[in-house]
């Protein structure tokens, strides 16, 4: 049994992660601004903590308190087309908030770092996207992650900080905020299908992305810090198969019973093809994405239908308003 700090633990793929980590005997302590999460999320049996991880005096007394021996973090603001108009909350809450983790990680010699990454740090044209691969992010959100990547190899080398890398991509399922109209495609279909609305797709609607349901995934993050071959790696983590935006719609349609309506919105600055090899992630840490996308995704619905819709709400303070998308404004 260790002590762990979960922070993103009321949020989406945090939650998952800290009901594994409980259910093999954790203490688990969970920091959360409920800006993107919810209380009925976090696990029976977990301590939670309101509050920011830019709040560094509250962190500070946390770790003195409780002596984490491990650290989770999954708490971002991950809208990333979004993050093109909004660079010092991005920054600030994606970045700043990491580091202010990692230097009270390496004060407390903390046994592993566990962080949360992105196939955002590959940019485009590098399919599929392999761990060997140089990053190269074309946007303020996948800069941020590559930068605490880089962090947290820097902060091994110079103090021993042991970490872990995952790269996760396009992840659904149970407990997403479906209300966030920046974020996460599936669960803005889902909301936008249960309150009636046409579906929105940037562009042609044939963009592709391998879509991986959380179930598949969050056991895998869970158990990494008991491998040791996984300490001081990044791996990709998520489905293989990639469908289009189209595609996702007619499933996610079907997945609730629903004839989708597709209304077609000018094309976003965006890469137009994401999947990314997982061999290294099968071999080492033995995880396996066995749910089928139809699978994932009747799941989700079936949990969506008994929550309901969420009323979407605008993101408050855009920085920039040039060339955001007009469905944004």
């Amino acid at each position: 049994m260790a002590n762990i700090l979960v922070t993103g633990g009321a949020g989406f793929m945090g939650s998952h992660v800290a009901d594994e980590l409980l259910n093999a005997g954790n203490k688990i302590w969970i920091v959360d601004d409920l800006s993107g999460g919810f209380t009925e999320n976090i696990p029976q049996g977990a301590q939670f903590v309101e509050g920011s991880i830019l709040d560094e005096e509250l962190l500070a007394g946390l770790f003195e308190e409780h002596q984490f021996e491990y650290v989770f973090h999954l708490a971002a603001y991950a809208a990333e087309g979004l993050s093109h108009f909004i660079k010092r909350f991005n920054y600030q809450n994606n970045l700043i908030g990491s580091v202010n983790l990692i230097n009270l990680s390496i004060l407390h010699s903390v046994k592993c770092f566990v962080f949360t990454s992105s196939i955002a740090v590959y940019g485009k044209n590098q399919l599929p996207m392999i761990e060997t691969m140089i990053p190269e992010p074309e946007d303020p959100y996948g800069i941020a992650k590559f930068a605490v990547e880089q962090e947290l190899k820097v902060s091994h080398e110079m103090f021993g900080l042991p970490y872990i890398v995952f790269r996760p991509h396009n992840v659904y399922g149970e407990r997403q905020n479906i209300g966030d109209r920046y974020r996460n495609v599936v669960g803005i279909f889902m909301n936008q299908m249960l309150q009636g609305k046409p579906l929105s797709i940037f562009g042609d609607g044939m963009q592709k992305r391998a879509f991986t349901y959380i179930g598949d995934i969050a056991p895998a993050i869970a158990k990494s810090i008991h491998i040791e071959k996984a300490y001081n790696q990044v791996f990709n983590i998520g489905a293989d198969i990639p469908y289009s935006v189209k595609e996702l719609a007619e499933k996610v349609g079907k997945s609730l019973g629903i004839d989708p309506v597709i209304e077609y919105l000018a094309a976003r600055n965006e890469v137009l093809e994401a999947y990314s090899d997982h061999t290294k992630a099968e071999e080492i840490i033995g995880v396996n994405a066995a749910a089928s996308l139809e699978d994932g995704l009747q799941r989700m619905a079936n949990w969506v239908r008994e929550q309901g819709p969420r009323k979407s709400k605008d993101f408050e303070n855009i920085e920039i308003s040039i060339n955001l998308p007009p469905a944004w404004k």
